[in-house]
Parts: C-alpha cells; structure tokens; sequence
C-alpha cells in the first residue's frame, strides 16, 4: 500500500544516478509512496543527455551539478561510490541529508549504515550522512533479526544467489544479447549442443545458460569483495562484533530478485516452529505457508523480504532458511525511501 507521509509537498529532492536501474526504481517509490517532492532534481551520473519520467512527466536529467544539489532538503545518491566519495560529505556538511546507497561509506564508524526494520535507532539528527546496506546483506538481516534479538546467532553460513541486475544495466543488456545468441543456437536439432563461451565485459563470466561464484574481485583470501561486504555490514548493522560469518556469493541468470540460503547457528537450541513465529513477527517479512516457498520471479516488484522453508540444521542449535528479495527494491531503492521516511515522521526533515 502507498505511504501517506501527511507532510506538506514543499521538499526539494534530489537524485543523483536517476537514470540508472536502482534510480528509476527510487523516483518510482517516491511516487508510489507518496513522499513530499515538492521539487524533484534528477541527475545522471553518465555522459549522455536522458529524461526520466515522475507524477505524469518527463524530467531531464542532466549531469551533476552541485550548486544546484546544495539547495536541496534532501539528495539520494544511488551512484558509484567515487561520485559518493566526492560529494556526499560536502553537502551533509552544509546540513543537507543524505541518503547514499554505495557501498562508499557503509563502514565508517561515524557514519549509520541503516535498514529500518533492523536499526532505526542508529539515525540521529545530528549525523546528516546516512548509508544504505549491500543489497544482499540486506534480506539476511532483516529476515534473522528475530533470532538474533531472541536468542543469539553465533555463526551464520549463507550462500547467495544473486539477479544479473544487481550488477547494473551493462550486465543485464549482456545477459540478454548472450540469452539471443545462445537460443538461437540450441535451435537446431540433434543432441543438446555443448554451447561455446559467450563474449562478455559487464560479468567476469557468462551468465546466459550460466552460474558462477563470483560477485565483485577476488582478495587474497579467496573471498570475493561481495563476499566480504556481507560479513561486514551484518556485524555493523546487527552490533554483533564477534558474529562469525561466512558467505558464498553466486550470479545466476535472473533478472531481479537475490536468494539465499542461510544456515543461522543459534547460541541455545530452537524449534523450527518457534523459529517460525519469531520470524512471522518481524516487520518487513512475508512468510511462506508451509509447502510454499519464495522465489526471485515471485518477489520482483514486491516491497516485503520473503521467507521460506525454514527447518532444523545439522544440530539443535541449527536453523535453515531460504530468504528472497527484489534486490532493486529492499536491498537498494525501498530501503533509502524508508529511511527518508523515518526522517520525516521524526520532524527532522524540512525545507527552510
């Protein structure tokens, strides 16, 4: 359902990487929600001259110009983390929120890496710059949450199975030209054809037809930079120091939507039927019924974290989830707006 944020629409709003896929995504919420952008901004972070459609029009959306951002209430940057890097404090210095979705400042100990259905507490009125969480990271927090705050998790194991688009526009355009190809090439007839490595730059691999460990560099470790982000941000945003995590991140060829398998090591044993009614509580979640599960074409455009086939582990300790969500959505776009929401409900937001 759309939000009514009973605020008057006099907010200038800025958007920073408007015309990318997390970007048009957000302008879409601000919309749906019915947030007061009594001026929307939009701004490209590429070269090219493009317009963006918001309440009925198209916008242009030029390059970033930051006089023009230094008159806003509000910037959501939804950018690379250089452009992040660049500006993000400039302008939180000047008093003006920010609200960035790169991964450029999710680790700072002074500044909040925020989900709200997790950790609304950590926003305060004096600390403007706000991060956004890793999209895959994002799902699993929310979804564990009540094991967490109920009887602690040790250790959790997770492998992810992350949607093309969370790489970007590039790599969805390549898995659509290597899908073409690779079709027209099981067309013929005979046995099944041992297809031949497809061209690609957006992914280190091919992703029509494919899957492979692999999202972002490889550290010395052996874990990727993905991998690493995960494990990371969960003890930032669960305040768990010593949480032990392991994570193994997959692209798989959908479009939208990230999944996972989580093995949750609990510090006392737990029923999967407790498990499930702490679960069912927590905001944000939408549980499966039993015999049901969620799956990445089912969540695309859906707002909830989704969560099923929760069972018993390898020991009593051991709970086994599989959780799902629009990684353009929860784990990018949605996320920001909720924390922009926040901020208004607060009475912290205003325009002058």
């Amino acid at each position: 359902m759309p939000r009514e944020t009973g605020a008057a629409k006099s907010l200038r709003i800025g958007v920073v990487g408007a015309t990318g896929l997390v970007g048009r995504e957000l302008l879409a919420l601000l919309e749906a929600r019915n947030f007061p952008a009594g001026e929307l901004r939009p701004f490209s972070s590429g070269r090219r001259r493009q317009s963006v459609p918001f309440r009925g029009r198209r916008l242009q959306a030029p390059g970033i110009d930051e006089k023009a951002l230094a008159s806003c209430d509000l910037v959501f940057f939804v950018s690379a983390d250089e452009v992040s890097l660049r500006l993000a404090p400039r302008l939180s210095a000047r008093g003006i929120w920010v609200i960035d979705d790169s991964s450029a400042f999710r680790l700072d100990p002074k500044v909040p890496l925020v989900i709200p259905e997790v950790n609304a507490h950590a926003l305060l009125p004096s600390k403007r710059l706000i991060a956004g969480p890793n999209c895959t990271m994002a799902p699993i927090a929310v979804a564990g949450l009540a094991l967490q705050r109920a009887v602690g998790v040790l250790e959790l194991r997770a492998a992810s199975y992350q949607a093309v688009a969370g790489a970007g526009r590039e790599a969805l355009e390549e898995f659509f030209s290597q899908n073409r190809l690779q079709s027209r090439r099981l067309k013929g007839g005979g046995p099944a054809p041992v297809l031949p490595q497809a061209r690609c730059s957006a992914l280190p691999q091919p992703i029509a037809f494919n899957v492979f460990p692999q999202v972002g560099r490889f550290g010395r470790d052996g874990y990727s930079s993905e991998e690493l982000k995960v494990a990371s941000e969960l003890r930032k945003v669960w305040e768990a120091p010593n949480l032990r995590v392991s994570v193994t991140a997959v692209r798989v060829p959908a479009i939208r939507g990230h999944s996972l398998a989580a093995w949750v090591a609990l510090r006392r044993p737990l029923s999967p039927a407790r498990a499930q009614a702490l679960i069912a509580g927590t905001p944000g979640v939408c549980l499966s019924r039993e015999g049901d599960y969620p799956t990445p074409l089912r969540a695309a455009g859906k707002w909830p974290v989704f969560v099923g086939r929760i069972r018993a582990g390898a020991h009593s300790r051991e709970i086994c989830l599989w959780i799902v969500a629009d990684s353009l959505l929860k784990g990018a776009a949605l996320n920001s707006i909720q924390i922009a929401e926040i901020l208004l409900r607060r009475g912290w937001l205003r325009s002058p």
